[in-house]
């Protein structure tokens, strides 16, 4: 598959009528890479989440978090990672958009010690992956090939600090709590058998 081109005539408008045409061509040629680093790897291995854009068969976006345990997106080789699906509300608005329109965006972000990386390609969402029993918890393995890869300046990154982890993370030899908004009366029988709850819960979280 050929890449496209790093800038549209819309972004070049813009660089144009800002008269920045010239630094975005070379970040393109200094920043812009269509392989990983051991720096990307190393950074994108440790990230507990990130942002990812996707778009249906008509361009209509959708943009969504996914989070986990440092290291749930593993990075296979220069070009590859694999993402796993974990148990969400089952709409899958982002990895069904990938069925029809493979084209991704995926923002890393480290708030503590300020850093972003952008990686933009095209996935493919697999219910039998071979590496499926390799990540706990796990429904699917997404496999994202990268065409283009980018550092961001962070100057508008807030630093945060991280106060805890999320329960209901998928890990080794653990078995997350059952989130309440799967107890409540208005979801109980349109829920798959599989996750029809058995005791009532007085948590309030939300789908």
């Amino acid at each position: 598959m050929n890449t496209p081109p790093a800038y549209h005539e819309g972004m070049r408008s813009l660089q144009d009528l800002r008269e920045t045409r010239a630094l975005a061509d070379r970040l393109e040629k200094v920043t812009m890479r269509a392989a990983f680093t051991e720096e990307d790897k190393a950074f994108i291995q440790r990230c507990r989440m990130f942002f990812l854009a996707t778009a249906d068969a008509h361009g209509q976006p959708d943009c969504s978090y996914k989070g986990g345990m440092p290291g749930f997106v593993r990075v296979l080789d220069d070009q590859t990672l694999a993402i796993p699906d974990y148990d969400g509300n089952g709409q899958y608005r982002s990895w069904g958009n990938v069925r029809v329109n493979a084209q991704v965006g995926l923002l890393f972000v480290d708030f503590e010690t300020p850093k972003r990386l952008r990686v933009n390609g095209t996935a493919v969402v697999s219910p039998n992956d071979p590496l499926l029993s390799e990540f706990p918890g796990a429904v699917f393995i997404v496999r994202m090939t990268a065409h283009r890869i980018f550092p961001n300046c962070p100057r508008y990154i807030h630093k945060m600090q991280l106060v805890e982890e999320s329960v209901y993370s998928p890990r080794p030899n653990y078995s997350p709590p059952v989130p309440a908004w799967k107890t409540f009366d208005v979801f109980k029988d349109a829920l798959p058998p599989r996750d029809r709850p058995t005791a009532p819960s007085n948590n309030t979280d939300k789908p």
